[in-house]
């Protein structure tokens, strides 16, 4: 950001539900500290009311858990109207330095066919960033910059604009793969994303997979992406290829038995409205290394 120019305001998304007594507050803390930026805060008590809110933070209390991806939309649709950018925060993540979301938003500011930036998240203690932080196939080397074309949505900014027209996350999902269902739409409307390592939150390394709720969940949403965003004669690629690796990767099984009924529960519908991407966008997908069938 050049000396003098306007500082872009952001529009930050933070869910509580009053779980991380310890984390959410260094969280706050954290986002609250940052420089450079313009920045409007809404913490959405997912299910409660919202608790150790830092002073002059705007807050929602939802009746009940609508889910990660709802939440982040009525917290993004609370975001004052003048904000250029939305970004979601995990209350559990913490932003090191003062000036991440600042550079973030640079990025954005210079190109404006790209939709979001995802910085490179960390395990604070081992500073390790597991395989899934990084939105892209091969992820071997997690300091690689590039082009990217999926994201890991609990740390991301986004462009308001964009995701306005995109109608935002599907909350329907309730919890997995809203990200992915997110970029593709993105994408299909001619925006790309980046994925910048040289920023860098920390995040503990939990493992999502540990509750059988996942293995159900995460096939059932795996069915609702292909079904909503692939062209037809994509889907039984898409959903054979899952399918052989969760056969392949399980011994679990009562993991593989919650697979098997989020994969029957997916095809059953509830998926929502349907507009598959077109093969212009299946292409760019591919090229940029991330066919839509893995």
């Amino acid at each position: 950001m050049t000396a003098g120019a306007p500082r872009p305001k952001v529009g930050a998304v933070v869910l509580t539900m009053n779980d991380r007594p310890e984390e959410f507050p260094r969280a706050m803390a954290s986002l609250l500290a940052q420089q450079g930026v313009d920045l409007d805060v809404v913490v959405v008590g997912n299910g409660c009311r919202p608790a150790q809110v830092p002073a002059g933070v705007r807050t929602i209390e939802l009746p009940e858990n609508v889910g990660i991806p709802e939440g982040r939309n009525v917290g993004a649709a609370a975001v004052t109207d003048d904000r250029d950018y939305l970004f979601f925060f995990d209350n559990d993540a913490v932003l090191p330095a003062a000036d991440a979301l600042a550079r973030l938003a640079t990025e954005l500011d210079y190109d404006a066919r790209l939709a979001y930036v995802q910085p490179r998240i960390t395990d604070p203690n081992s500073g390790v960033t597991q395989r899934r932080w990084v939105p892209r196939l091969k992820s071997s080397d997690p300091t690689r910059p590039g082009t990217v074309t999926v994201m890991a949505e609990g740390v991301v900014l986004i462009r308001r604009s964009a995701f306005q027209a995109v109608g935002g996350w599907p909350g329907h999902f309730f919890l997995f793969h809203e990200g992915i269902d997110l970029a593709w739409r993105l994408w299909d409307r001619g925006y790309t994303g980046r994925y910048l390592p040289a920023v860098t939150v920390h995040h503990p390394a939990t493992n999502p997979a540990r509750h059988v709720t996942f293995y159900r969940l995460n096939a059932r949403n795996r069915v609702w992406l292909a079904r909503r965003n692939l062209p037809r004669v994509l889907i039984p690629f898409n959903l054979a290829t899952w399918l052989a690796l969760t056969l392949w990767r399980f011994r679990d099984r009562a993991a593989l038995r919650a697979s098997l009924s989020g994969l029957r529960e997916g095809l059953r519908g509830g998926h929502g409205t349907r507009a598959p991407m077109s093969w212009r966008t299946v292409v760019q997908l591919t090229r940029c290394g991330r066919p839509p069938v893995v």
